[in-house]
Protein backbone atom coordinates (compact mmCIF):
# COMPACT_ATOMS: atom_id res chain seq x y z
CA UNK A 1 0.00 0.00 0.00
CA UNK A 2 2.86 2.36 0.77
CA UNK A 3 4.29 1.42 -2.56
CA UNK A 4 1.07 2.51 -4.26
CA UNK A 5 0.98 5.65 -2.16
CA UNK A 6 4.61 6.44 -3.09
CA UNK A 7 3.82 5.84 -6.73
CA UNK A 8 0.81 8.12 -6.45
CA UNK A 9 2.94 10.88 -4.93
CA UNK A 10 5.61 10.39 -7.61
CA UNK A 11 3.01 10.51 -10.38
CA UNK A 12 1.39 13.56 -8.84
CA UNK A 13 4.78 15.36 -8.75
CA UNK A 14 5.48 14.29 -12.33
CA UNK A 15 2.05 15.57 -13.36
CA UNK A 16 2.75 18.93 -11.69
CA UNK A 17 6.12 19.13 -13.48
CA UNK A 18 4.48 18.39 -16.84
CA UNK A 19 1.72 20.94 -16.22
CA UNK A 20 4.35 23.50 -15.16
CA UNK A 21 6.43 22.80 -18.31
CA UNK A 22 3.30 23.07 -20.40
CA UNK A 23 2.45 26.46 -18.90
CA UNK A 24 6.01 27.67 -19.55
CA UNK A 25 5.84 26.46 -23.17
CA UNK A 26 2.42 28.08 -23.68
CA UNK A 27 3.77 31.36 -22.28
CA UNK A 28 6.80 31.14 -24.59
CA UNK A 29 4.53 30.47 -27.57
CA UNK A 30 2.32 33.45 -26.66
CA UNK A 31 5.39 35.68 -26.30
CA UNK A 32 6.79 34.50 -29.63
CA UNK A 33 3.43 35.00 -31.36
CA UNK A 34 3.14 38.48 -29.85
CA UNK A 35 6.64 39.30 -31.08
CA UNK A 36 5.80 38.02 -34.55
CA UNK A 37 2.61 40.09 -34.60
CA UNK A 38 4.55 43.19 -33.53
CA UNK A 39 7.19 42.50 -36.19
CA UNK A 40 4.52 41.97 -38.84
CA UNK A 41 2.77 45.20 -37.84
CA UNK A 42 6.10 47.01 -37.99
CA UNK A 43 6.82 45.58 -41.44
CA UNK A 44 3.35 46.55 -42.65
CA UNK A 45 3.87 50.09 -41.34
CA UNK A 46 7.28 50.28 -43.05
CA UNK A 47 5.80 48.98 -46.32
CA UNK A 48 2.98 51.53 -46.16
CA UNK A 49 5.44 54.34 -45.45
CA UNK A 50 7.65 53.19 -48.35
CA UNK A 51 4.61 53.03 -50.66
CA UNK A 52 3.60 56.59 -49.75
CA UNK A 53 7.18 57.79 -50.21
CA UNK A 54 7.45 56.07 -53.60
CA UNK A 55 4.12 57.53 -54.71
CA UNK A 56 5.29 60.99 -53.70
CA UNK A 57 8.59 60.50 -55.54
CA UNK A 58 6.74 59.30 -58.63
CA UNK A 59 4.53 62.39 -58.60
CA UNK A 60 7.62 64.60 -58.22
CA UNK A 61 9.33 62.84 -61.13
CA UNK A 62 6.23 63.19 -63.32
CA UNK A 63 6.00 66.90 -62.46
CA UNK A 64 9.70 67.38 -63.28
CA UNK A 65 9.27 65.47 -66.55
CA UNK A 66 6.30 67.63 -67.50
CA UNK A 67 8.26 70.77 -66.67
CA UNK A 68 11.21 69.62 -68.78
CA UNK A 69 8.92 68.68 -71.67
CA UNK A 70 7.41 72.16 -71.74
CA UNK A 71 10.91 73.67 -71.76
CA UNK A 72 12.16 71.39 -74.53
CA UNK A 73 8.99 71.46 -76.63
CA UNK A 74 7.11 74.65 -75.87
CA UNK A 75 3.51 74.78 -76.99
CA UNK A 76 3.19 76.11 -80.54
CA UNK A 77 1.51 79.43 -81.24
CA UNK A 78 -2.22 79.32 -82.02
CA UNK A 79 -1.56 80.21 -85.66
CA UNK A 80 0.67 77.16 -86.06
CA UNK A 81 -1.88 74.91 -84.38
CA UNK A 82 -4.56 76.24 -86.72
CA UNK A 83 -2.38 75.60 -89.78
CA UNK A 84 -1.53 72.09 -88.59
CA UNK A 85 -5.22 71.34 -88.09
CA UNK A 86 -6.05 72.56 -91.57
CA UNK A 87 -3.14 70.60 -93.05
CA UNK A 88 -4.18 67.31 -91.45
CA UNK A 89 -7.81 67.87 -92.45
CA UNK A 90 -6.62 68.32 -96.03
CA UNK A 91 -4.47 65.20 -95.83
CA UNK A 92 -7.38 63.15 -94.49
CA UNK A 93 -9.58 64.47 -97.30
CA UNK A 94 -7.14 63.43 -100.03
CA UNK A 95 -6.01 60.08 -98.59
CA UNK A 96 -8.74 57.99 -100.29
CA UNK A 97 -7.97 59.52 -103.72
CA UNK A 98 -4.22 59.03 -103.40
CA UNK A 99 -4.65 55.56 -101.95
CA UNK A 100 -6.62 54.42 -104.99
CA UNK A 101 -4.04 56.01 -107.31
CA UNK A 102 -1.10 54.40 -105.51
CA UNK A 103 -2.83 51.03 -105.65
CA UNK A 104 -3.28 51.46 -109.40
CA UNK A 105 -7.06 51.56 -109.24
CA UNK A 106 -7.62 55.24 -110.16
CA UNK A 107 -6.03 58.02 -112.26
CA UNK A 108 -3.71 60.68 -110.90
CA UNK A 109 -5.90 62.58 -108.42
CA UNK A 110 -4.79 66.19 -108.87
CA UNK A 111 -5.24 66.86 -112.58
CA UNK A 112 -4.70 65.44 -116.06
CA UNK A 113 -1.79 67.79 -116.94
CA UNK A 114 0.30 66.43 -114.03
CA UNK A 115 -0.57 62.80 -114.68
CA UNK A 116 2.19 62.28 -117.24
CA UNK A 117 4.78 63.75 -114.87
CA UNK A 118 3.57 61.50 -112.08
CA UNK A 119 3.66 58.41 -114.29
CA UNK A 120 7.20 59.27 -115.42
CA UNK A 121 8.27 59.70 -111.82
CA UNK A 122 6.73 56.37 -110.86
CA UNK A 123 8.39 54.61 -113.80
CA UNK A 124 11.78 56.12 -112.89
CA UNK A 125 11.34 54.97 -109.30
CA UNK A 126 10.39 51.47 -110.48
CA UNK A 127 13.50 51.27 -112.68
CA UNK A 128 15.81 52.01 -109.76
Amino acid sequence: MTSLFTQEIHLSKRHDEIVSQRLILLQQMEDKLGGQNKEKASQMQAAETAFKRNLSLLKDIEAAEKSLQTRIHPLPRPEVVSLETLYWASVEEYIPKWEQFLLGRAPYPIGVENQNEAENTIQKEAQR
